[in-house]
């Protein structure tokens, strides 16, 4: 029997969530689950914003397998992506979840800078139409 679990902590964990098109293309991404929705920095240099724009269409999952524990976690939501002008404390908040709260550490790639309008970065806001959470979890 499944045990309910916390969706929102679970969440706000820094874990890798798989991010689906249609097409379908899948690829990897950190995300920010920020007002209900699922927060994705995207623009020129990935093809994920210009799939969005010709289908918004968008699954989502998140999860968790540990095999020492025993602990499988998996939560999956879909609907449809809208592409919001980028702001860089959400960027920050996003960033600091994975990279830590010293800026100074970050890598140059993932710098936020005022330029990120110029070089046309967006976010991509996905809230969820249908949410599913499901704790499979067993004795390791």
């Amino acid at each position: 029997m499944a045990a309910d679990f916390d969706i929102d902590a679970f969440l706000a964990q820094p874990l890798t969530a798989r991010l689906a098109t249609n097409g379908p293309t899948v690829r990897p991404v950190w995300y920010l689950w920020e007002d209900q929705a699922f927060w994705i920095i995207t623009g020129p240099w990935s093809k994920l914003r210009d799939h969005v724009r010709v289908d918004p269409a968008l699954a989502i999952t998140v999860d968790v397998c540990d095999l020492t524990t025993g602990l499988v976690r998996q939560v999956i939501a879909r609907g449809c992506a809208e592409l919001l002008p980028f702001d860089i404390p959400r960027g920050k908040r996003k960033l600091s979840r994975y990279l830590g709260p010293d800026e100074t550490r970050w890598a140059t790639r993932f710098q936020l800078h005022d330029d990120l309008a110029e070089r046309d970065t967006v976010w991509l806001r996905l809230r969820p139409t249908s949410i599913t959470a499901a704790d499979l979890s067993y004795q390791a």
